[in-house]
């Protein structure tokens, strides 16, 4: 079963967001065991939502402790003004 991770932020500078994609996205692929999948949506208000798929709970919560420990992860990461909420869910 595939682990959803959804989080919804605030991130004003959509440049600045945008330009730090895709090096977090190379830097979750070599270092996150377990990432196989990531979508970014655009909503109202400068608000973005980010959806991750994770093979397990497991390499999830790994993830979750590895935090921002590349240096294009940390690009992205601040980038973001503000979390709005984060949750984890499945696929069915």
């Amino acid at each position: 079963m595939t682990t959803v991770e959804l989080t919804r932020f605030k991130a004003a500078k959509a440049e600045e967001l945008l330009a730090a994609r895709p090096a977090m996205l190379a830097d979750f692929a070599k270092d996150r065991a377990g990432f196989l999948n990531a979508r970014l949506v655009r909503l109202p208000g400068d608000e973005w939502l980010d959806i991750v798929e994770w093979r397990s709970p497991d390499d999830f919560a790994a993830s979750r402790e590895k935090g921002a420990n590349l240096p294009g992860i940390a690009a992205f990461f601040a980038a973001i003004d503000a979390l709005v909420v984060a949750e984890e869910g499945s696929l069915e």
